[in-house]
């Protein structure tokens, strides 16, 4: 008996259970040992394996579906994800992105006819923002190293200041604003209760090959967009030089030192998140951008309707937070948020489960 023949205990194809009840095989182009490199994904050859692919398991197009899910993935690109790019999130284990991603291509592929939209989010960065080096400098004309954490008392004791020759870039040449705002920002993440502000190293840079999605996730959102007929969501972020943007959502500090807008609430983006049945999270790193990210929609959620927390899945397995030996560890704060998350009525699943087992995806899908 062929695996779509085979039938459930009610006498059922695994077609006729519904959504998320089977896992399909995983297509033979799909190389684990890839997932932790680079290359070129071969487009057209893909597009006609995905078109064969969905014909042979009868996947239908995304538009058809009734119970429509959403897949959010953070920041799943090179500079993140592939070891000795500039922040490889290693993890506990020291190759969690890399494990992350394996997983997580497998849970597309597993489920292509139960994913009705991919969601990929760009960090994007330019070489003069708030959080690289060449925006700070001591009396010395230093830069800070890479993962220095800048405190309120450091800019106000200027053992820290805005470099002025990025003003012109960033103030109009305005250096006392410039000045002004860094104080304004340290002390507003002070306030608001955020992560001391951290100097990390270039990354992400808009052009280059760090910003690129990982290759081997990018080609199963591509098979997943071919096979469903339908278009990935793509989400960028992080391009305002004046503050840090770990949550798709909104920014770590809003406005400036004299009440300008820097980045707004996105609103559009969490409605349409909201706007699918089932909204699933992963990607990295679990302690900064995921898990921002997920705060910033729970405050929302809870402003709106706190029962839509329900339809929230985070995949556990599929995101690790940063770890760097000797100078950080942000393990305990990333399983604190998603405690946190799950006490609020999120679910935390694995991806190696069938979707059809989660908690609450047998509930009837909106509209019913």
């Amino acid at each position: 008996m062929g695996r779509d023949d085979q039938r459930d205990g009610a006498g059922r194809t695994q077609e006729e259970t519904g959504v998320g009840v089977r896992q399909l095989p995983i297509p033979p182009h799909f190389q684990p040992d890839a997932v932790g490199t680079v290359w070129r994904v071969p487009y057209q050859e893909r597009a006609d394996e995905a078109d064969a692919w969905g014909r042979r398991h009868r996947i239908p197009p995304a538009a058809a579906d009734s119970l429509r899910v959403c897949l959010v993935i953070v920041d799943c690109q090179n500079t993140f994800c592939i070891p000795g790019y500039e922040l490889f999130v290693a993890g506990k284990s020291g190759l969690g992105a890399v494990e992350d991603n394996l997983r997580l291509c497998q849970f597309i592929y597993r489920n292509l006819d139960a994913i009705t939209e991919i969601v990929p989010t760009l960090d994007t960065h330019t070489p003069a923002q708030i959080f690289h080096p060449l925006f700070w400098i001591n009396a010395a004309g230093e830069h800070p190293g890479p993962h220095t954490a800048i405190s309120p008392e450091d800019v106000e004791t200027g053992r820290w200041q805005a470099n002025p020759a990025v003003a012109g870039s960033l103030t109009g040449g305005d250096a006392g604003r410039l000045q002004r705002h860094a104080v304004h920002y340290v002390r507003a993440l002070a306030r608001r209760g955020k992560y001391p502000l951290m100097v990390w190293p270039y990354h992400a840079m808009l052009g280059g090959i760090g910003h690129a999605l990982v290759s081997a996730v990018e080609e199963a959102l591509f098979f997943h967009a071919v096979a469903r007929k339908t278009q990935p969501r793509f989400e960028i972020k992080g391009s305002d030089p004046l503050t840090e943007h770990y949550s798709v959502l909104s920014p770590e500090v809003r406005e400036g030192a004299d009440g300008e807008p820097l980045a707004e609430w996105d609103t559009a983006r969490i409605q349409h998140w909201l706007g699918f049945d089932r909204v699933i999270s992963a990607g990295q790193a679990k302690s900064h951008c995921v898990a921002w990210t997920i705060d910033d929609l729970l405050t929302e959620i809870r402003a709106r309707e706190p029962a839509l927390t329900r339809k929230i899945y985070l995949l556990e397995d599929c995101t690790s937070p940063v770890v760097v030996p000797g100078v950080a560890d942000f393990t305990a704060e990333a399983d604190a948020a998603f405690q946190r998350f799950a006490a609020a009525g999120m679910h935390v699943v694995r991806s190696v489960d069938p979707i059809g087992s989660w908690p609450g995806v047998d509930l009837a899908p909106r509209g019913s």
